[in-house]
């Protein structure tokens, strides 16, 4: 076997993965150097605190709400016809904020292109579950958590060098136009690369009929996988009750408060350590069973509220950011995780429902931590690192153990 071919085939590369990892590089880069100078925008076009606070709203929402009928599409046309849509969908938004600068319409465009990643999400996960083998399942998931870890680093480097060249206003509207753009090639890339979903037939050969009430799909989903959904969720509220304060901990409470621009460096070393991992452990996992690894993504979880809580210097907060880095140790594995443990032809709407349940519940501890954060930082942290090890044990003690 040729080198290149054993690299392709070490990192789950085929075809349709390819096209799926050109169009989250694509896709991802327009939305990241132009969705995240948005509440500068709104400022430039007259929005306040309250429209910026709307937006940030409808963000966690929709990417709530938009998991489980992401799924349901992909199960009821194919995986394929399904990301087409959703890049119909954003480029829709962006249309949107091109054509008219005033901020209401910002927030109407909002609803189509914010939440592409959550509404894309279950879509993207039953492509690998259908082209690879489960033991390239977690490397295939992996590739795509690396992957779209480029737009997040370069995508607001060059919305900002738009900003810097042509103002807030016109600088942003550039930047969705570069976008648009960018959506349109994806959407040509991807149809050119992604091979026909087998699943997507008629409705007269389909073995099983994808389920559009989540309440009927509910009973479908398996004890084995409500037990991670609860130990997720319990996770999810150890990592959301502080997320909102970290960079307020930093910067303001320590003793020795860090700079914007060494809080940026701690988020790069969080960034550049989750990269370093994923391949390793994605090699390790798909040889193994998964269940270790993602014990081990919940402990790195449950440890960074209370590593952040004693670091009161930027030397040991670069040690706290690397173990928050390590909370991708096993995150690949968990989402390759809720694919196996998923029944067919119901892959991706079963998918959308754990996110749809997750993040509706985990959405919570936002407003909860804020009030913590109120009697003090420690009692935030603390709360936090308890969630944490509820979830963490949950799963080691109850968790399927699949290989």
């Amino acid at each position: 076997m040729p080198g290149y071919q054993r690299i392709t085939s070490f990192l789950g590369l085929q075809r349709s993965t390819i096209g799926m990892l050109f169009m989250v590089i694509l896709v991802g880069m327009g939305e990241r150097m132009a969705e995240r100078f948005l509440p500068i925008y709104l400022i430039a076009l007259g929005g306040g605190a309250i429209v910026i606070g709307l937006l940030n709203g409808l963000d966690n929402l929709m990417s709530a709400l938009y998991a489980f009928p992401g799924g349901y599409l992909s199960d009821r046309v194919g995986f394929k016809r399904a990301l087409l849509f959703f890049n119909l969908f954003a480029m829709f938004g962006y249309l949107l904020v091109i054509l008219i600068p005033a901020w209401p319409a910002v927030l109407v465009g909002a609803l189509f292109f914010l939440s592409w990643s959550a509404i894309s999400l279950p879509a993207t996960m039953s492509l690998v579950a259908r082209v690879l083998p489960m033991s390239k399942r977690t490397m295939g998931v992996s590739m795509h958590s690396l992957v779209r870890r480029i737009p997040m680093a370069l995508g607001p480097i060059i919305g900002g060098l738009s900003i810097g060249i042509w103002g807030e206003k016109d600088g942003v509207r550039l930047a969705f136009v570069f976008a648009l753009l960018l959506a349109v090639l994806a959407a040509v890339m991807q149809q050119k690369l992604i091979e026909e979903d087998p699943a997507a037939e008629s409705d007269g050969k389909r073995t099983r009929q994808p389920e559009k009430n989540p309440l009927r799909l509910l009973r479908e989903m398996s004890s084995a996988l409500r037990r991670l959904l609860v130990s997720d969720i319990l996770v999810r509220f150890c990592e959301q009750i502080p997320y909102a304060f970290v960079v307020v901990w930093c910067m303001k409470f320590i003793h020795a408060p860090v700079t914007a621009f060494q809080f940026g460096i701690l988020t790069s070393v969080e960034m550049a350590t989750a990269m370093l991992v994923y391949i390793p452990v994605a090699y390790m996992a798909d040889r193994s069973t998964k269940k270790p690894f993602v014990v081990a993504t919940f402990v790195f979880f449950t440890l960074f509220p209370l590593a952040l809580m004693f670091a009161r210097s930027f030397e040991l907060l670069i040690l706290a950011f690397v173990l928050r880095g390590l909370k991708e140790f096993g995150e690949p594995t968990r989402k390759a995780l809720i694919m196996d443990l998923a029944p067919e032809n119901r892959k991706a709407a079963m998918f959308g429902l754990y996110y749809l349940i997750r993040d509706v519940i985990v959405s919570l501890a936002a407003f909860g931590g804020a009030f913590l954060w109120l009697i003090g930082p420690r009692v935030n942290f603390l709360m936090a690192f308890a969630c944490g090890i509820m979830g963490t044990v949950f799963f080691a003690m109850k968790g399927e153990n699949l290989n």
